[in-house]
């Protein structure tokens, strides 16, 4: 009996977790109410207390189900890419591919929820509130300072500073792929070239191109 209550506790929790990750894709941190939460998951709202405590703490458990798991992997990856090394830096694009790599694949899995998961991240890069910033900061924190030190010795004729800028944009480059085709056929109209396996190797040739591209001169456009 005890075992088909933790089971049921267990299934519970994973429900409430599933809806919630699908409806704070769709409507935001901010739009998503327990109600909807309590009515795609098929329970109570004394259920998601009990589980979670608050919306606040059950967005963190949404993120920190999927997000810690692919920090890891990307620090597993550059772990033994630097090993391999003995101590060398590291080609760019070996770095780019760790990191962005990992990403694509866990975007890839429709089935485990990874692509929704993605997409969620993709939109709170673009729609974070002040706690949502804080969390993300503080979980993205150890994986991005072992990935930006791996860029500052591959790169180092580039500043750090404009390092960390095409980080950023490679971060948003990355979100806004990830989003799906929407935009743009908004854009272009009908588009017909959907073929998921190349959303991949054309993102990272794109991020690879402005993270190796030479700065601009600075001055008043003409």
């Amino acid at each position: 009996m005890r075992e088909d209550t933790s089971k049921n506790s267990i299934d519970t929790r994973s429900r409430i977790l599933d809806a919630a990750e699908s409806l704070f894709m769709e409507y935001g941190f901010d739009g998503t109410s327990m109600r909807l939460i309590t009515g795609q998951a098929g329970v109570n709202l004394a259920a998601i207390n009990y589980h979670f405590g608050s919306k606040e703490l059950l967005f963190q458990e949404v993120f920190r189900r999927r997000l810690t798991d692919l920090n890891r992997r990307r620090i597993a990856v550059l772990d033994a890419l630097e090993a391999e090394a003995g101590g060398a830096p590291l080609k760019p694009s070996r770095i780019v591919e760790a990191f962005f790599g990992e990403a694509l694949r866990m975007a890839a899995d429709v089935e485990g929820g990874g692509h929704t998961f993605m997409r969620l991240l993709g939109r709170t890069y673009t729609e974070p509130n002040d706690f949502v910033r804080q969390f993300l900061a503080e979980e993205y924190a150890e994986c991005v300072d072992r990935f930006l030190a791996a860029l500052y010795r591959a790169l180092p004729e580039v500043a750090r500073t404009e390092i960390l800028w095409r980080f950023h944009f490679m971060m948003g480059a990355m979100s806004y792929a990830i989003a799906g085709t929407d935009a743009l056929q908004l854009l272009a109209g009908k588009f017909d070239d959907e073929d998921p396996s190349q959303l991949a190797p054309r993102l990272m040739s794109f991020l690879l191109g402005g993270l190796r591209s030479p700065l601009a001169e600075a001055g008043p456009p003409k």
